[in-house]
């Protein structure tokens, strides 16, 4: 572990020497300067001893840190210290000292949390707790990963303190550091992807973006530095209160649509006079292909979202009057790549059709999209700016996408770091038939396999549950339990009808009987779980998403209207219970077994 630090503060001596102009002046600072070169240098510090002492939670006591640990209690206290200090009402634009320092303490704390989460398996450390051969790997891991976010931050600090600041040169320097730091990990810990499914490399590239979110947040202009995270990579003009289509650069964004085309997702800001940092996300639904007979015989339009308009009934819809969610920040991301919005990028060549799987990236670089244009806005408004820690969101899909929904939900919590993040997956509940050919077994495929089959998946799914099991609802419902509710709106909101021919055949049960009882059992087996609560109607017909549909989403399941028990979510998340009736199933449909557990 010494060599790691003495690696990079070699580098960064060597970058702090060689970059041109990159020093501060011994002249007296006025006291804005004082300040903005005060926060910066506070945060830096919080966050490496933060990320320390997370760290030493696990390597001492094989757990993660109390809630009231006082190492990282003392390194927030200081930070504080340091901002007041250093800053007044005058030095901080238009934030608040109060409400700059908020923004520096969520950095501080909610950074080092995402790395700590992605290193030990989830907040909960569940590969840390499961693995204790590979306690060492992942130590030696995280403490190279800290270092280079040290390293990286005291380089840009002392750069953008100085008169000029030679980006070019610094770039270079970084380059070289993240090179040294991936070959570190490589060395100590090559295991690595066998315990979280990152490889060095990726690993790394994570802790990267991380250094551009921190350097963002302490600077209010980070020019010349191209940092990929902040207000500087979205247009902020976008109108208020209709929707407006974003077009992903490929070269910018590494997005893709099924047939090749560009990656494009809708995006729809509260009205004038309404918050911005109310966000509902629905991700598209319309089914999935895997091999090359169905992929071929696919609309051509599901390779494509160029045209695809958001829908505007039930959760969807603009009207208060039908949806509490009607005047909040809307994101609709299209389905173009039937990967079930898990595409890492890897590409399906078959003779007859090529699908290109990038459901994943899409999804990630529209939600970051989306965060870097509410923060652009939430900072010109005033007021605390753009906190992580008070957005809140519903974010959930249709059919395919609620399959994307439980799939990508642990990166908005964990490494997008919005905790207040409710999921609401419509319609894909990821029962497993036990056949041949299942979810487990094309899970196993589909995240471990290779082209044209495999979908590079792996690296996308949360750090604690990889496995091609982990494609299966329920497992992934299990292994996701424990990260849940650090704070009340944290939950995981399951709809469906409990009638649905299309999940019946989308995974593959042999007969509607056997899915609804397949169902129900899984309804049983899991709704004691921190944070998973459902929603089931009862319509004897088949049904297949219901939170759009305008009669269902202002009907009632035991006395309760899905928009009502959707907004309590959000009003009174700690109170929201299953919703769950008998019905008529069991007399309507011949093999339908009512519930094994009381209701």
């Amino acid at each position: 572990m010494r060599s790691f630090m003495l690696r990079s503060t070699s580098l960064l001596t060597f970058l702090v020497a060689s970059l041109s102009g990159c020093g501060t002046d011994g002249g007296d600072a006025t006291p804005a300067q004082a300040c903005e070169q005060a926060v910066p240098e506070a945060t830096r510090v919080c966050t490496t001893e933060v990320s320390t002492a997370i760290r030493s939670c696990y390597t001492e006591t094989n757990a993660p840190c109390a809630a009231d640990d006082a190492a990282t209690a003392s390194a927030l206290s200081a930070l504080e210290q340091t901002v007041q200090a250093s800053c007044t009402d005058e030095d901080t634009g238009a934030l608040t000292v109060n409400a700059l320092l908020g923004r520096l303490q969520t950095s501080c704390k909610s950074e080092s949390v995402s790395l700590a989460s992605r290193t030990f398996g989830g907040p909960q450390g569940a590969v840390w707790a499961g693995s204790p051969s590979g306690r060492s790997c992942l130590e030696q891991a995280h403490t190279r990963a800290t270092a280079l976010v040290d390293a990286s931050l005291l380089g840009r600090r002392e750069c953008l303190a100085a008169e000029t600041c030679n980006a070019v040169a610094l770039a270079d320097e970084e380059e070289a550091m993240t090179t040294a730091a991936v070959a570190d990990v490589e060395g100590a810990c090559p295991g690595l992807s066998d315990l979280i499914a990152l490889d060095p490399s990726k690993y790394v590239a994570h802790a990267v973006h991380q250094i551009d979110c921190i350097t963002a947040t302490t600077y209010a202009d980070t020019a010349p530095l191209d940092v990929s995270c902040g207000p500087t990579n979205a247009d902020p003009n976008l109108p208020r209160g209709e929707y407006a289509q974003v077009i992903l650069d490929e070269e910018t964004y590494g997005t893709r649509c099924g047939d090749g085309s560009p990656f494009a997702f809708q995006i729809r800001l509260a009205p004038e006079g309404e918050p911005l940092d109310r966000i509902l996300i629905a991700m598209e639904g319309g089914g999935v292909c895997v091999f090359e007979n169905d992929c071929a015989n696919r609309p051509a339009d599901l390779f494509e979202a160029l045209s695809d308009g958001a829908p505007e009934s039930g959760i969807m819809s603009n009207d208060p009057a039908v949806s509490p969610f009607a005047n909040w920040t809307k994101v609709f991301l299209p389905y173009c790549n039937q990967d079930v919005f898990i595409g890492g990028g890897a590409t399906s060549e078959f003779d007859s059709i090529t699908v290109h799987r990038f459901g994943a990236i899409n999804v990630r670089a529209a939600v970051r999209y989306t965060r870097d244009v509410l923060w652009a806005l939430l900072d010109e408004e005033g007021g605390d700016g753009y906190r992580p820690d008070q957005i809140v969101a519903m974010f959930g899909g249709f059919s395919a996408g609620a399959f994307g929904t439980i799939y990508n939900y642990h990166w908005m919590i964990d490494d997008l770091q919005w905790p207040r993040t409710t999921g609401f997956p419509d319609a894909g509940l990821a029962l497993d038939s036990g056949g041949p050919v299942s979810v487990r077994t094309l899970g196993n495929l589909l995240i471990a396999g290779g082209p044209p089959l495999g979908w590079a998946s792996l690296e996308y799914l949360p750090p604690y549950c990889f496995a091609g099991d982990c494609a299966v609802g329920p497992e992934l419902l299990e292994a996701t339990a424990p990260r849940l509710k650090a704070v009340p709106e944290q939950q995981l909101l399951i709809l469906s009808n409990q009638n649905d021919s299309t999940q019946v055949g989308t995974t593959f049960f042999e007969s509607t009987p056997a899915w609804i009882n397949a169902m129900r059992q899984s309804y049983c087996d899991t709704r004691d779980l921190s944070g998973v609560n459902y929603y089931l109607t009862t319509v004897s017909e088949s049904v297949h998403v219901i939170s759009p549909n305008p009669a269902l989403y202002s009907g009632s399941v035991a006395g309760t209207v899905m928009s009502d028990w959707l907004a309590a979510a959000i009003s009174d998340p700690d109170e929201v219970q299953s919703k769950v009736e008998e019905g008529s199933l069991v007399a309507d449909i011949e093999g339908v077994e009512a519930f094994p557990c009381e209701l």
